[in-house]
């Protein structure tokens, strides 16, 4: 099944080109951030990520991890997502759409015009769903998990309420250490999405109001988190 992105027009390479603080570089983004991550980062966070408990999945393409997410999740499981660029970048936000053997709960929310009875919605069941599927701003060698957004909607679900939680990223989001991913959060995923705001939303910017940090998974609730990797550079 052929990929299709229904937000192409921001992804990172669009936005670079499209947006006027990053096409007159005003704004400059690091390569660094945007370079997949050599095999043995690759593997050693894999490998601390599983000593916190997380599983981890490695692919090779954002194909596989389409194909990936399509089988693991149990038909008439309910489901929900956070915005995300990178499951907007394997195809999978326009496949959910139209798919049919999961309780879409994201679609429910959308169906709902009324602000506030959108915001209850996502309150009572966005976040109490069986899957919640999101990405990450950064994911540290030795294991920590770094989400950050602006209204709470992306990273809501990420601690206790979501039955599981699956994190697609791309290897791009390895970093060595908390102190790197702080960095790559302001330096590279801020800016990133100030430039999809002001495309989105018309907004100067966006803003870092939620920050949190999986450190570790629960005892009691071992492999709740699962990390799924794509070797390839995607999302912000």
């Amino acid at each position: 099944m052929a990929i299709v992105n229904n937000h192409p027009e921001e992804t990172r390479e669009a936005l670079l080109k499209s947006d006027i603080k990053l096409a007159s570089k005003e704004v400059v983004i690091d390569d660094k951030y945007v370079t997949v991550a050599s095999e043995a980062s690759l593997q050693t966070t894999k490998a601390n990520l599983e000593a916190k408990s997380h599983e981890v999945t490695i692919l090779e393409t954002k194909e596989e991890a389409f194909e990936f997410l399509k089988n693991l999740i149990p038909k008439g499981s309910s489901i929900n997502n956070g915005h995300s660029t990178t499951l907007e970048e394997i195809g999978f936000i326009t496949y959910l759409k139209t798919a049919t053997e999961w309780e879409n709960i994201h679609a429910q929310i959308l169906a709902v015009t009324d602000w506030n009875e959108q915001a209850e919605l996502k309150r009572v069941k966005g976040f109490n769903v069986d899957y919640y599927l999101s990405s990450a701003s950064a994911i540290t060698e030795d294991g920590a998990i770094v989400g950050v957004d602006w209204s709470g909607t992306r990273i809501g679900a990420w601690f206790a309420t979501a039955g599981k939680l699956i994190i697609v990223s791309g290897t791009n989001k390895i970093v060595k250490d908390e102190q790197e991913a702080n960095e790559r959060v302001y330096k590279h995923c801020l800016e990133l999405e100030s430039a999809r705001v002001r495309l989105a939303y018309k907004m100067p910017a966006s803003n870092i109001a939620n920050y949190s940090i999986i450190k570790s998974g629960s005892p009691f609730n071992p492999k709740r988190v699962h990390v799924v990797f794509i070797k390839e550079s995607l999302g912000y």
